[in-house]
């Protein structure tokens, strides 16, 4: 039974024609060391034997469903909207919990009183489970999410309460939902980050920030159009103008490159060579490996990208 030394956290995973992933996603919650856990699985429909794999952890379980959907933010809007832990988060169905994180995050929510979410350090894997980098962050504020610092969303743990004064998930965005909200959610309390690695995010050819990666720098603009709507958001953007923007066309730069898009990549670093040419210094590897690809230099260019990962 959950306490206030043990508080209750409920995980949602939204699922879709993921089965070849969602088992390993399923074991890396349900084998998790804390007590007192609460999942739920929102399936949108699936097709590819990802119900039959539901249905064989269906015990594990607290309540699944599925039924056909509005996409990824609906699907975990729906699930948090049934959600009865303290503490809550969601974990997408290719991607994976290390051994103790959620027992890490409630340490640090309890820790950290004041604060809103926690978010830790991330793993980047393969379709095997291989890791081939992990991402340290760092603790980020306000500003820092305005000019797109991304805290890895797998990692996030939050308070209830606060996620429900902050409002569901924005169903408008496809990418950037998560970061959205995390914005909604600094302006009511602050997020702590906390130097462990708690989960890991698979990179495969299905996977949104690989398949569909020249999308995020759009949706990041959008973000920034409706942060301009918000009185709070809107007095940081005006007081650090040039770096926020100067962070948007990196973000666009970095996702147009993943996605195969090397002459608008370039572009939007000029941009930032217009509005913060410092910054430019922490991205040269990525500007070189763009110039490669426009050249057409393919052998450098693999052996640059083996250097670089």
């Amino acid at each position: 039974m959950a306490s206030a030394d043990q508080p209750l956290v409920s995980i949602i995973t939204p699922s879709y024609n993921q089965a070849h992933f969602l088992g390993d996603t399923l074991r890396s919650v349900i084998e998790q060391d804390y007590p007192h856990v609460e999942y739920l699985v929102v399936d949108g429909g699936s097709t590819d034997g990802s119900l039959d794999i539901i249905k064989k952890y269906a015990g594990k379980l607290d309540w699944w469903i599925s039924e056909p959907d509005q996409g990824q933010a609906d699907a975990i809007n729906k699930g948090l909207a049934r959600a009865q832990g303290e503490i809550v988060a969601w974990l997408n169905s290719d991607d994976l919990y290390r051994p103790g994180a959620i027992s890490a995050a409630v340490a640090a929510l309890q820790q950290h009183l004041d604060a809103g979410m926690v978010y830790a350090d991330l793993d980047s894997i393969d379709r095997t489970g291989r890791v081939f980098n992990t991402i340290h962050y760092r603790q980020f504020s306000l500003l820092d999410l305005l000019s797109f610092e991304i805290i890895g969303q797998p990692t996030v743990f939050m308070r209830r309460a606060v996620f429900q004064q902050a409002g569901p998930l924005d169903t408008q965005y496809r990418y950037l939902l998560d970061h959205q909200l995390w914005l909604r959610m600094l302006q009511l309390a602050p997020a702590v980050y906390v130097p462990q690695v708690w989960a890991a995010a698979r990179h495969h050819a299905h996977a949104k920030n690989v398949g569909e990666a020249a999308g995020f720098g759009g949706e990041a603009m959008r973000i920034l159009a409706w942060a301009g709507t918000q009185p709070a958001l809107r007095e940081v953007i005006a007081a650090h103008h040039r770096q926020v923007l100067a962070g948007a066309y990196v973000f666009d730069a970095r996702y147009q490159l993943d996605g195969g898009q090397t002459a608008a990549a370039l572009r939007s670093y000029a941009r930032v060579a217009s509005l913060q040419p410092q910054r430019l210094l922490r991205h040269l590897p990525r500007i070189l490996f763009a110039l490669l690809s426009l050249l057409g230099l393919g052998g450098l260019r693999r052996l640059f990208q083996r250097r670089e990962y």
